[in-house]
This record gives structure tokens, sequence and C-alpha cells, in this order.
């Protein structure tokens, strides 16, 4: 061998042994006994840090958002009205969803979910490694996990996040029951089309409530939770439609195979495809002020705002659909139709109000309030800015009737009671100086209530609360739910100078109708909160109350207000119909307001009409509007009125009143003796005034109200009822002296307001 070839060797023989005592460094280094104890090591590590973050991590309060629901108003048959919230959401207890329909979320998400412990490894290993792979959301995670990352957590797709939900998830199965995940993930979920949970999302896609869904209809809805805007059928695309059709098929096929859904039942499945979306019932026209005076009447019961607010709520009304419907249609037919606001500026003032009122149950069943928001704010059926005006009248006979009220002669006050009608009479025995103007002037002379009631008199019904009594008069008044401040206790109130709503004039004269029963109108038929899952209904107070008038006052006052519809002020526009009605009309001071209240024995309606301006809300007058004059009871509200109790009653009618009393326009007569003297009952169109005031003009500035000008009596009147019994000539309070000319009942000469003002007593012109 040369010495080069000896080189070469050696050189060769070193590498090798350097070689090796690396590959000898190597295996001393990873050698399997110290593999072995490092993953042992890290699983250990790992073990006790699973353990220390199972003890750190509790289960944490829900995510409030994760909490909020809207608020759902139905009308009375159940259908929804409106849903008012942040979120489209409301939570139903598992007893609301049927079982097959649970069933199909379970086969769509999570097959083993009754029996795991709430996480699959597996599952999530596979989400994690696609989450730091970017491949999408898809992940196996169990129901638990999917409820526990939408009400505990966020929906943020990171690591940490995925380790907290595993320990929560756990911590959630050992908590709570099956049922109890189940039922919170199916309401915590997003559906798509703006629902979240179960109930919006059966309404969303099938216009149904939970508990009306199919198993097809849960398969499809199930199916949803993977891919929410991919799987809506109006918006998905032609794959996107077959792919949620194979996941609804795997649902129900799971289904088989868990043996939830029988293989024939499987068989008999189609594929129900989704309603076209529609918009959410939201605060738009008259909704807008029935929610708003619903959820004002559950306040007033009770019911915190706060906690209203933060949602869950389902409250059922009274409103029924097809009869609010009739009353918007007949204002549009009945006002709005006749309103050029571009050509008149009167036209813009109109603003009418109307309420309608079951007198049996007291429930609201429809309700007019205005053009709705943002239009008008104000509820125009529930605002008592306005004066009452002339539709007060029968409570003032009401309460002359309850009260065994008599005239100042000492003769009790009936419909057939006769009083003296003269123009700007004054009174006699009020607590201030007041002779109030009739309509148009007119004068009277010798009337009985009950044509004065047909014609609305304000110098009988002015003397009637002199009579009667103010205090009395408003006593009645508050018993029929109407609000009387003491500072209205004055002589014009017996004529409705206080501010009144619609509402209220509807529960005084359901009152009437319901034989004297206390009927407040109630918008609210049932109220439920719904939290956890747990239904909460709230105790509503009964809107039939106690007897507040004898039945033979209320039934009398109903015979009376018969004649104003067939003989009155609203004969016009309501005697031909066909139905039986009562009802009074009100036209108030310098016309700002115009009523017409009225009832079948079925159905009581009051509508209101008001001057309002456009710009500051101030309170103008009504004439003009439509391009008439004066805006009468008898007119835009009598029609209205009218055409929607038509409608609403339909074919079945009012039916007839059920009276029990012997007065009336509804009844007839009672026989009378002969009085040594019987004024008219039916005067000339322009007859003689008794008497003629003198001294300054008085003032205006009091209701006033449009008659037919056709005076209608009842025969034989029974009292003068107007002025105390003297001996030809006497004294009457206020230092006024007359001459009575006329001879009353039982020979006395009487003083039926024939006085003649001496005393310089200032008199408010005030009307009906």
């Amino acid at each position: 061998m040369g010495r080069a070839d000896a080189r070469r060797a050696a050189q060769s023989s070193a590498r090798r042994t350097g070689k090796n005592k690396k590959k000898s460094g190597i295996r001393r280094l990873f050698t399997w006994k110290k593999i072995l104890g490092t993953f042992l090591g890290v699983c250990l590590l790992g073990i006790l840090g699973f353990i220390g973050l199972y003890l750190y991590v509790g289960v944490p309060a829900g995510n409030k958002s994760a909490q909020l629901q809207s608020n759902v108003f139905k009308y009375a048959d159940g259908t929804v009205m409106a849903r008012a919230g942040q979120v489209n959401r409301e939570t139903v207890p598992l007893s609301k969803i049927p079982k097959a329909v649970q069933h199909t979320f379970v086969a769509a998400e999570n097959k083993t979910f009754y029996e795991d412990s709430g996480v699959d490894l597996k599952g999530t290993l596979r989400g994690v490694i696609n989450t730091l792979s970017g491949k999408g959301k898809q992940g196996g995670s169990t129901i638990t996990q999917q409820y526990v990352k939408n009400y505990y957590l966020s929906q943020e797709q990171t690591i940490s996040r995925k380790l907290q939900e595993i320990v929560i998830s756990l911590k959630v199965d050992q908590k709570f029951s099956k049922n109890d995940i189940l039922a919170g993930y199916i309401n915590t979920s997003y559906y798509g089309r703006g629902a979240y949970g179960i109930q919006a999302a059966a309404q969303a896609y099938y216009g149904v409530d939970s508990e009306k869904l199919t198993v097809s209809q849960g398969a499809y809805l199930a199916s949803l939770l993977q891919a929410p805007n991919q799987y809506d059928w109006a918006i998905a695309s032609d794959a996107g439609k077959q792919r949620v059709q194979e996941r609804w098929a795997y649902t129900l096929n799971n289904m088989v195979e868990k043996k939830w859904l029988s293989p024939e039942e499987r068989a008999k499945q189609k594929f129900d495809v989704p309603k076209p979306p529609k918009p959410l019932p939201g605060l738009t026209g008259q909704t807008s002020y029935i929610v708003d005076a619903a959820k004002r009447e559950l306040f007033a019961q009770g019911v915190d705002p706060g906690e209203f607010e933060a949602g869950g709520w389902t409250v059922t009304l009274g409103i029924e659909k097809n009869r609010q419907k009739d009353l918007e249609a007949s204002v549009k037919r009945k006002l709005l139709d006749d309103l050029k606001p571009d050509q008149r500026a009167v036209d813009r003032d109109a603003q009418l109000g109307a309420a309608s009122v079951d007198p049996k149950t007291g429930h609201v069943v429809a309700m007019y309030g205005g053009a709705g928001y943002p239009k008008h704010y104000t509820n125009n059926a529930t605002r008592a800015d306005y004066q009452a005006a002339s539709t007060f009248k029968p409570l003032v006979l009401a309460s002359a009737l309850q009260n065994g009220a008599q005239t100042r002669n000492g003769v009790r006050i009936t419909p057939n009671t006769i009083y003296d009608g003269a123009n700007r009479r004054p009174v006699v025995g009020g607590t201030k100086p007041f002779a109030p103007p009739n309509e148009d002037e007119r004068t009277y002379g010798k009337i009985s209530v009950q044509t004065a009631t047909n014609n609305s008199v304000n110098a009988v019904f002015a003397q009637m609360g002199a009579d009667v009594g103010l205090d009395q008069v408003k006593q009645t008044a508050v018993q029929l739910g109407l609000n009387v401040p003491k500072s209205e206790v004055q002589p014009a109130m017996a004529l409705g100078t206080m501010g009144a709503s619609p509402l209220q004039m509807a529960g005084a004269y359901a009152t009437l109708d319901n034989h004297g029963t206390k009927v407040t109108p109630t918008m609210v038929v049932k109220a439920v909160h719904t939290q956890n899952g747990v239904d909460k209904e709230v105790p509503l107070k009964d809107p039939i109350g106690d007897e507040v008038l004898s039945r033979k006052t209320a039934d009398t006052v109903t015979s009376v207000l018969t004649g104003v519809v067939d003989d009155g002020t609203a004969s016009s526009a309501v005697k031909n119909a066909s139905y039986k009605a009562a009802g009074k009309t009100g036209t108030s001071d310098d016309n700002k307001s115009a009523w017409f209240v009225g009832y079948t024995p079925k159905l009581v309606t009051a509508v209101g009409m008001f001057g309002e301006s456009p710009t500051g809300g101030k309170q103008v007058t009504l004439k003009g509007t439509g391009g008439g004059g004066r805006v009468n009871g008898g007119g835009y509200p009598a029609r209205v009125w009218a055409d929607y109790t038509q409608s609403a009653l339909g074919d079945s009618g009012g039916g007839e009143f059920d009276l029990e009393t012997d007065m009336g326009a509804a009844v007839p007569p009672p026989p009378t003796s002969t009085p040594s003297h019987t004024p008219s009952s039916t005067p000339t169109t322009t007859p003689t005034p008794t008497h003629t005031p003198s001294g300054p003009p008085t003032p205006t500035g009091t209701p006033t109200d449009s008659g037919t000008g056709r005076p209608t009596g009842r025969p034989t009147p029974t009292d003068s009822g107007s002025g105390p019994p003297n001996g030809g000539t006497g004294g009457n309070p206020g230092g006024n002296t007359g001459t009575g000319g006329n001879t009353g009942t039982g020979g006395n000469n009487g003083n039926p307001g024939g006085n003649t003002s001496t005393g310089g007593n200032n008199l408010p012109n005030l009307g009906n």
C-alpha cells in the first residue's frame, strides 16, 4: 500500500469513528425510555393543566345578547299583530315544541346527544384543525357545545375559546338536564331571516307557532342551522336547495335509525317548501297606537317597564282583526276620502279617534288613533284633552235617576218630566249664575226630558244638573270611568266641559249597555312572560266590575238614547240602519270637537273628531272641514260610527235591547192622570220665549251641539219642573224677579223660568 493510500484509509477510519461517536450521542439523548417519559410528562402536564382549567373556569352568566327577546303582540285570534324589540326572538318552553320536532334537531346535529357527556373530543379536534386550516366553522361540536357557544361565549373561532367551550360544556352537562340544554340550544340558535329561536323561525318560514310544526318542517329548520343563509329556500342557489334537501333527508333517516320515526312514517314525509319571507310585523299605522296603549295598561297593572322592555313577553289583545280592518276602512270611506288637505288648510287640522268595546267582556275590539307614527304620535282614542260636550248629558240623566233627584217643584225626574227649554234661561238654584244658549239660539218652551235629549237642549240639562247636584253628577261620572277634576265641578259641567277620551266614553256607555255593571275598556286579555324556558302569566284585573248603576237606571237611559238615534240629532246618519241602536251626539265650544257615542246590545263605539293644528298641537275649530260648515256629532262621527257598526255586526245585526224599564223612547209611555194644565210637548218651530234676558250680552264659551230642528215630545208631561212654586210672583236667587203666567200641577202658579234678570249677573253663554 502506498503512502497516499494509507493516508486516505486513515482519514476514512477517522470519519467513521466520528460518525459513530455522533450516533452514539443521539442514541443516548433520544432513548425510547426518555421519549416515553417525555410523552407521559407532557400528558401529565396537559391533564394537570386541564384539571386546573376545569377548576378555574366556572359556568358564566349567560350573554345578555343571547337572552334578548322580542315582545309579541297578538290579535284576539292568536295571530301575530306585531313584534317589538331589539332581537326577533321569542323563547318557548320545550313543552311547546312537538317531541318529534325536538328529535329532528338531535338527529341533524348530534345523534348521541342523550348519551354523551356534552363533549365530542374527536369532533372538537376536527373543529380545531378546520379552524387552524381555515376550512370553515363546521367542527362536529355537540348540541351542548353549540348551546354553550351561543349562550355563554362569543362566536369567535380561537383555540382559547374552544378550550373554554369544552370545559363549560362538561360542567353544563353535569349541571342541567338534557331537556334544558336542548331547549336552550333550540331557542338561542340563529335560523336566518332575522329569526333567533324556533318560535321566530317557525313564524318566519312557515307562518305558524312552534307547537304546530310538522316533522318535515322541523327537519328543514334543523337543517338550516348548518348554513342559514345558504339554505334559506327563498335565496338559496340551486346547489344550496339540493344540499338542504339532502340534509333534510339525512335528518329523517337518522330519526329512523334512532327509532324516533318509523320507516312507514319516513316514507310519507315530503319536503315542505317554506313560505316566501315577509317583513316583520312592526309598529306602523294603527298598530303603533294599539301596542303603546297595551303597554301603558300593563304598566298601570304593575308590570315593571324595564322588565317588559327586556323582552320575552307574549301579549294577547282583545283586538279582533276583522273589526279592526272594518274600523279603519270606515274612517277612510266616511271621513278621509272627503278631506283634501292640499286644497283646504282646515282639512289638515282634522283628527279622529275611536274605540270599540264588547260590553259583555270589556275587551277593546278595535281602535283608531290617527295617521300613525311618525305622522301623528298622539293616540286620538286615548287622549282626554278635548271636551266631551253633549255626550256627557246622559250621565247627568243617569245620576238623576240613580239618586231619585227631583225638580225644583219636587217632582221626581224621569224621561217624561217636563222642563222649560227656553234659550238662555237662567238656571234656578245653581251654585253660580248660568244661562246657557241652546244650539242656534233656539227656544223650545215646555218639553220632556226625552225630547230635550233627542235635541240636546242645553237649558234643560243645565237645570237638571243643578236639580241633581253637581257633586252627585261628578260621583256618577267617576263611577262610570271618567276623570272629573274638582275644578270642573261648575254649572257648565252638565254640558260636558271636561275632557274625556273616546276610550273613556266607550267605557261609560258600555256600562249603560251592560245594565249598570261597570265595564272598564281593556286592551290586554292575557300577558305571559317567558324567562329561562318558564312561562309566567301575569294576573290581570277583570274588565267587568261591580254594579255602579241599578239596572232600571241604566236601561232607562238606554231607552232614552234610542230616541236620539230614531228622532234626534243622530237620526240622519243612523236611523235607517239594520240594527237597534242607542247613542248621543256632542259638539263642543267653537266646534273644536264633535262626537258620537253609540251602542247596540253587542257593541259600543265612541267616535271623536278633534280640531288640532298640525304645528304645535293647538286646539282649533273644525268649521269648514270637508268643505262644509260646522262639523256636528251627527255628521262625520255618526257616519263613521254607523258604517263601522254595520260592518262589524255583519248579517247577525245587533239584536234587541233587553230593557227593564217603563220609561223612555223604546217603551210605551206609562198611563198618567190628566193634570190641570198640560203644556205642549211639541212646540212650534219658533215658539215665543217666556222671557227675554236683559243686561249686557253674555259671552260665549261652552259646548254647543247641532240638533235636527225636530223637537219630539213624550205625551202627557207630569211636571213643569223648572222653578219653585209661588203665588204668581216671587223672588228668585240672585235678585231676579219674574212673573209666572203658567199654572203648574196642583193648581200652583209655577215660575217656569219667566225670569227677568235685574241683578246684573254675568251669565256665561254655554251650549250643548
